[in-house]
């Protein structure tokens, strides 16, 4: 009888390559690390937003003429801004709150933020 498939390996054990970087190929540290660079680039990109529609704003302002409806419209724009600054600080607060200190999903640690999710 012809072993085809079922031959013994001449090179011996064959083992999976190691994870890819430093999340060292386990799941969840790599879903954390996820999670912690789509809020870092969240909050980056808001900051950026924030600031060119807060600057739009004031130029408005300064090129207004003294017109009063260009006035305005610039003071809305700056108001809106400083509105959305505030929103977002406190959706991070209240997301920081629900998945630290409820869920205990994130924990500070020493090397910055760690995600840790539920297992069974």
């Amino acid at each position: 009888m012809i072993k085809v498939f079922a031959q013994e390996n001449p090179f011996g054990k064959i083992t999976p390559p190691a994870g890819i970087g430093i999340l060292g190929g386990d799941p969840a540290l790599a879903l954390g690390k996820l999670f912690e660079t789509g809020i870092k680039l969240f909050i980056i990109v808001a900051g950026i937003v924030l600031i060119i529609y807060l600057l739009w704003g004031a130029f408005d302002w300064v090129t207004s003429g003294g017109e009063k409806e260009k006035i305005a419209k610039a003071q809305a724009k700056i108001t809106n801004a400083i509105i959305g600054m505030f929103l977002i600080f406190a959706m991070l607060a209240v997301w920081g709150l629900i998945t630290g200190n409820i869920l205990g999903i994130i924990k500070i640690g020493p090397s910055g933020i760690e995600f840790t999710l539920p297992t069974l």
